[in-house]
């Protein structure tokens, strides 16, 4: 069984919308090169902006 990671360990992004720190989530596991935004209500913010 794979051990749990602490919160603190996670790898952080800045939200290009919000300017916050966010942290690495299982459903971005995948994709986390692509991911830009802390949320769906920051991307659809960051998309009217551009």
């Amino acid at each position: 069984m794979p051990r749990m990671r602490k919160k603190a360990d996670l790898p952080t992004k800045i939200c290009a919308s919000c300017g916050l720190p966010f942290a690495w989530r299982k459903k971005w596991e995948r994709d986390w090169d692509q991911v830009r935004f802390c949320s769906d209500r920051c991307r659809s913010a960051g998309a009217r902006r551009a």
